[in-house]
């Protein structure tokens, strides 16, 4: 199917082939009809990827610190391979999606196929939506009208915070397609509209619906018309929906309002404030957010959990649905908004225009009728020995990827390209990541189904670069599909699925399963293995993780999808201490930072303890409250009058052992390529790296406990 993407990096607007979306639990898939191409976020967007990297560094100061601090602590190489990737990764544009119901997924209520809706989706054939960022369309509403209603929803929800009553003056500055509903309705709400605006033409629709207007190309003072408008009292509020750098419309507002005025930014302007402005006035100033109440919140956006009506009586849903029953009696009319309309293989003929000089309004992308989306893509054609027999390769195992995030495309994907893997199908949910990855890499073919990819015959190898509350469902369906399985950590995420997986890994002994603990195989830690034989008497381990703050909203932070820090990332230095002290973990033990019986924050302020067979203890400080110039990573072993300092992946130094002193990479390395290519050279030995099956299990049940302990 088509679909409209953007590279961040170069600025260029494509119509990309991606394999159609399947459709997940809570959400709708929808056959596209119409998409509304959003003047000011787009254009923004397309701006800012055509900009220079010296003018995108200007644009995001806060981006070049944590740039800077990363040079510092990982080195310039990595730095520069993790800016490409991010800036490598393309956009789907496009927010504003009309179109017909082709499938609910599991637990969907109030939705079924062949219903009219619209939603914040993409510019592409067919989207999945969450179902709570759907609304269905009245009969009265025309398709082409529906596609503003995201767009009211975001002018709607404006207004709320101005809460306007019945006869106020309120302005309008910026009259384009937001500023331009906002005026009508303000004008249903009963109040008094002045709008303000360069352009003649906006300014001419906006006195159609009812408003009184200025002309800000004139030269004339605004202030003073606002005044006259307000017949000298001052306007009751402000609403700013204009999208430029400057600081004016902030002070022209704060000047033309009165006592206790109320302003509210819809669109995007300079925000170096007057003290005086407002301290004399009493005014108060907020930032909308986006459609309204929900927005940015995981739990009502992805997980579909309503607010309750009689505490949130507007949420992003609602306003949606207020902006069609407002279409539907005639109070808002958009009509006159659309100022050009394209089919979705001339999209990048609309985006000339909105990049353009000339004027323009709503731009309108239409789609063909729906008919059966491609859930996979070729991406190349193969080889005649690969069409022949994919599996005819001697020593190179056919892989397919399901999950195309950044991780997958930034390390593993070129990992396994370099270790001499074939690499068959990866799998996004989207699709757009995994048509990306796929062509960079060499994949033969992009898809949206796992089930399809995970069964292919000519797959012999899986990895599994998913979400980590699929990983144990992944893996056992590799097994019992007969296939050999990379697992990047964590394994699971339970001790029941712990128990699973193991009882399946045990069915197959004959297929090969490794999870990505890719430090032990790191060259500093392989270096420190063979020092560290030499000292027969228990060793001290301290390792220091300066991990970073990760919102508590974030996927990793929910026990449910991501498991928690412990079970989702500081597995990898419980795995390098395992590896390193050579015996099994007999003893563990977590206490994370906190007052004594109050809450533990998110349980990434810990510190680990493990005792080992042969009386070697090891700790592990995993700490998230850091700063981020220090280097993320620091081990220290002690042990028979000899200490060894791992700094990073990068430096590593010994004091008392023989003959070494030190030794200095150019670039970090912690492991990864050399973990990807052990798993592809032992392809189709059962045997797991050094430790076997028992060490990836006693790993990740460890992990699990210390996660459990502190939760």
């Amino acid at each position: 199917m088509k679909q409209i993407l953007q590279n961040l990096g170069t600025g260029e607007t494509v119509i990309g082939d991606v394999p159609c979306p399947m459709v997940s639990a809570g959400r709708l898939l929808i056959a596209t009809s119409r998409t509304l191409v959003s003047a000011g976020t787009e254009r923004m967007l397309v701006d800012f990827g055509k900009a220079s990297m010296i003018d995108k560094a200007r644009q995001q100061p806060d981006k070049v610190r944590m740039v800077l601090d990363k040079v510092r602590t990982d080195g310039l190489m990595t730095t520069i391979e993790a800016v490409q990737g991010k800036l490598d990764q393309p956009i789907a544009l496009g927010y504003c999606n009309v179109g017909r119901v082709l499938e609910t997924g599991a637990g969907v209520t109030g939705f079924a196929a062949g219903d009219r809706v619209v939603s914040n989706g993409h510019h592409a054939e067919a989207v999945t939506v969450p179902v709570n960022l759907c609304a269905k369309i009245p009969d009265t509403v025309s398709d082409d009208a529906a596609a503003f209603t995201v767009l009211g929803a975001i002018a709607l929800q404006g207004i709320r915070l101005v809460a306007p009553t019945l006869g106020e003056s309120v302005v309008v500055t910026g009259l384009g397609l937001i500023g331009l509903m906002t005026v009508q309705l303000l004008r249903a709400h009963g109040c008094r509209v002045f709008g303000i605006d360069l352009d003649p033409a906006r300014l001419a629709m906006a006195r159609r619906f009812g408003a009184e207007t200025f002309d800000a190309s004139n030269g004339a003072d605004p202030v003073a018309a606002a005044d006259a408008f307000s017949r000298g009292r001052g306007v009751d509020a402000v609403i700013i929906t204009v999208s430029n750098k400057s600081s004016e419309p902030m002070h022209q507002a704060a000047t033309m309002c009165r006592q206790r005025g109320r302003i509210v930014l819809v669109g995007v302007t300079g925000l170096a404030l007057s003290r005086a402005d407002f301290y004399e006035k009493e005014l108060t100033f907020q930032v909308s957010c986006s459609y309204g109440p929900g927005r940015y919140d995981p739990n009502y956006e992805q997980k579909g959990q309503d607010y309750p009506v009689g505490f949130v009586r507007w949420t992003e849903q609602r306003n949606f649905e207020a902006v069609l029953d407002m279409m539907a009696d005639g109070r808002l009319d958009v009509a006159p908004l659309v100022s050009h309309t394209f089919a979705i293989g001339d999209a990048q003929a609309a985006y000339a225009v909105l990049s353009g000089a000339a004027p323009s309004l709503g731009i309108m992308l239409t789609y063909p009728e729906a008919g059966t989306q491609a859930e996979v893509v070729a991406l190349r054609a193969p080889t005649v020995a690969l069409a022949q027999d994919w599996k005819a390769v001697e020593g190179r195992p056919t892989i397919s990827f399901i999950g195309a995030g950044n991780y997958a495309g930034r390390v593993l994907a070129p990992a396994f390209k370099a270790a001499g893997a074939q690499l068959l199908t990866v799998v996004s949910a989207g699709g757009v990541t995994g048509v990306h990855n796929g062509r960079k890499f060499g994949f033969a073919q992009a898809s949206t189904d796992a089930a399809a990819a995970i069964a292919d015959l000519k797959t012999q190898g899986v990895v599994i670069a998913t979400r980590h509350d699929t990983h144990a469902r992944f893996v056992i369906e590799a097994l019992a599909a007969g296939k050999d399985v990379f697992a990047e950590k964590p394994l699971c995420l339970t001790l029941d699925e712990l128990a699973q997986v193991e009882a399946n890994m045990a069915a197959h002994p004959e297929r090969r399963v490794m999870v990505g603990f890719n430090r032990r195989y790191a060259p500093h830690a392989v270096k420190m293995k063979a020092l560290l034989a030499t000292v027969s008497e228990p060793k001290s381990f301290i390792m220091t993780v300066n991990a970073g703050e990760i919102p508590a909203e974030h996927w990793t932070q929910d026990r449910a999808i991501g498991g928690g820090r412990i079970v989702g990332e500081a597995c990898h230095f419980i795995d390098l201490l395992r590896y390193l002290a050579g015996a099994p973990i007999i003893e563990s033990s977590a206490m994370a930072l906190g007052l004594p019986g109050g809450h533990v924050d998110n349980a990434d302020k810990v510190s680990l303890t493990l005792k080992f067979g042969d009386g070697s203890v090891g700790t592990i400080h995993y700490l998230a409250h850091g700063h981020k110039g220090v280097a993320k990573e620091r081990l220290e072993v002690f042990g028979g009058g000899r200490v060894l300092q791992l700094d990073n992946f990068i430096k590593l130094k010994g004091w008392g052992f023989p003959g070494f002193s030190s030794m200095n990479l150019w670039r970090q390395d912690k492991g990864q390529r050399a973990c990807v290519k052990a798993f592809v050279d032992g392809f189709g030995k059962p045997a797991l790296g050094d430790g076997g099956v028992a060490e990836l299990i006693e790993v990740s049940r460890v992990s699990i406990q210390l996660q459990a302990a502190v939760d």
